[in-house]
């Protein structure tokens, strides 16, 4: 019990503050970070900078990737960094009739420990993972395929803000019931009270799973691994098998920081699979599980919300964003912002825009009317203005995730008329990279044809300009494309203020969460953990949202002893 209490001492001199400084954010909702954006910010206080960043990624590659978890029965991994090289690292493969078992047997302590205890732990994962990130940084680059930049910043400390926010509600909601002993007292008039002594104590469900995703494996990680350990569960994690590295790396830390600070290290562990064994099914139906984080395709998705009965699932799905253009008092801004939003990436975020409902008769700006025709071109100029010199288009948008993402690209360009062409650009430093620059295709929303191709999800850098007849036209197929395929976000550029709330109205109505005329440097494809909601959780493309109080509360039941008093 001592060695435990100096164990919190310890944690909350170094991490009370920053978890008190959380709890307020996401009460004020303002803008706060404790991990630092810029590359250069690191090398300090035993934080590593770029070059030991660089040499401790190295260093990992062709090697075997060793967790000392229970349950090895051998050793797999085949990554191929979108940019070319393979990693060459072998990670442990687990006997899951063994490694299940050993993950339950810490939950005991791990609940006793009490809410705080695990937050500040928590914490202390997140704080030395922020220490490598430049390490992180590669390995999110090299299977994501982000360009160094976006993997430093949305891999880093985007991702462990996100998971700093889900143990902040964690704690919140675990703490709302007094921790300890409350007495109770019922008045007997002439008779002696009734009373009792009651205790209540958070209690985690289960081992949860963590289904990792290829495109953004820690910034779609952080939120469920987080919830669920403070929530005093243990939590196995399974990469996709073309993104393990940053998720090993999460594990690795935690399972260290696990073991110093008492408690047992297989509360995470990594599940890898051999290629083509798909344990993420066997993994969902096990009794074990009962809890389960995913993002990624919608028909999987899907599958686990009717299959995995057992568990709490929460799933990312896909969805089709939109971006409804009505009018604005700042053309050129607007066109530059599009032109960022649908170029970040290559298009590879779940938020990214696709359709953009434009009135087939133009819209008014302040340059006076521009025509549909018009508006189109002249995006598609903003996009190849952004795109032109061949160092920042790398530096946008870095590589194509897998080849399915070119296929799409390649398809797109025969269902329309094409109103900007992809181009292949080149990347110097890794020549093998797939880079290609957005297309944008012309399609007429009133006829059926078009529908088939607007109406489902194109996940690339594919963006579809559709004809309206009227921006009453497209609220109303705004209302359907959310109502029946879900999206993550929502645009839209007015000067009308009857027009902003029709838009309004359609966005609460449909729970999908909007962005109004964006023309600075913020861009609808972009959330902040603290402040923005990352999904509603109310439309198909998510049944939950990154963070709020629901996608924590569930995690754990409150258990009542009583005694008499």
């Amino acid at each position: 019990m001592a060695t435990a209490q100096l164990t919190t001492d310890r944690l909350a001199e170094k991490h009370r503050s920053t978890l008190d400084q959380a709890l307020d954010t996401i009460r004020t909702r303002a803008y706060w970070s404790p991990y630092p954006e810029h590359p250069k910010a690191y090398g300090a206080d035993g934080s590593l900078d770029a070059a030991a960043g660089l040499a401790a990624h190295q260093s990992l590659l062709n090697t075997r990737f060793d967790l000392d978890q229970p349950g090895t029965d051998g050793w797999t991994g085949a990554e191929t960094s979108p940019y070319g090289p393979s990693l060459g690292i072998e990670y442990p493969h687990a006997d899951l009739d063994v490694l299940l078992p050993a993950m339950r047997a810490g939950m005991g302590a791990w609940r006793d420990a009490g809410a705080e205890t695990r937050a500040l732990v928590c914490l202390e994962i997140l704080a030395r993972i922020s220490a490598r990130t430049h390490e992180f940084a590669h390995a999110v680059m090299h299977t994501s395929g982000q360009a160094f930049m976006m993997a430093f910043q949305a891999g880093g400390p985007h991702a462990q803000d996100r998971g700093l926010e889900a143990v902040a509600y964690a704690y919140a909601e675990q703490t709302r019931t007094p921790a300890g002993r409350a007495g109770w007292s019922k008045p007997q008039g002439k008779r002696d009270p009734l009373e009792l002594s009651k205790e209540f104590t958070p209690v985690g469900r289960g081992i949860a799973l963590v289904i990792g995703c290829n495109t953004f494996p820690t910034w779609n990680g952080y939120p469920g691994l987080f919830a669920s350990l403070a929530t005093g569960n243990p939590v196995l994690v399974k990469p996709h098998p073309r993104a393990v590295l940053p998720l090993a790396l999460t594990v690795e830390v935690a399972r260290e920081v696990l073991a110093e600070s008492g408690f047992d290290p297989n509360l995470v562990a990594l599940a890898v699979e051999r290629p083509g064994e798909g344990i993420a099914k066997t993994l969902a139906v096990r009794p074990e599980i009962r809890i389960i984080d995913y993002t990624g395709s919608t028909a999987f998705g899907d599958w686990l919300e009717a299959n995995a009965r057992q568990a709490l699932v929460y799933t990312e799905k896909a969805g089709v964003n939109t971006v409804v253009v009505d009018s604005t008092d700042d053309y050129k801004g607007m066109l530059a912002n599009l032109a960022f939003s649908l170029s970040l990436y290559s298009g590879q975020m779940c938020t990214t825009p696709q359709n953009l409902l434009i009135p087939r008769d133009g819209i008014t700006t302040d340059q006076g009317p521009k025509s549909y025709d018009e508006v189109v071109a002249d995006l598609a100029a903003a996009v190849g203005g952004l795109l032109g010199d061949d160092a920042r288009a790398n530096g946008l948008l870095g590589a194509l995730v897998n080849p399915d993402v070119k296929a799409r690209l390649e398809a797109a360009a025969g269902l329309g008329e094409v109103a900007l062409a992809s181009r292949e650009v080149v990347n110097p430093e890794y020549p093998d990279a797939v880079v290609r620059t957005p297309v944008i295709v012309k399609l007429d929303g009133t006829k059926p044809d078009a529908e088939a191709a607007y109406f489902s999800e194109c996940f690339g850098p594919v963006s579809f300009a559709v004809s309206v007849d009227s921006t009453a036209d497209a609220l109303e197929l705004l209302r359907r494309t959310v109502r029946e395929k879900g999206a993550m976000t929502v645009g839209a550029y007015t000067t009308s203020a009857d027009t902003e709330r029709a838009v309004e109205e359609v966005c609460l109505e449909e729970s999908a969460q909007l962005s109004l005329n964006l023309t600075g440097g913020v861009y609808v494809n972009q959330t902040a953990a603290f402040s923005d909601f990352h999904g509603s959780g109310g439309n198909p493309a998510a049944n939950a949202a990154l963070c709020d109080g629901a996608f924590v509360s569930n995690r754990f039941r409150v258990v009542e002893v009583r005694r008499q008093a």
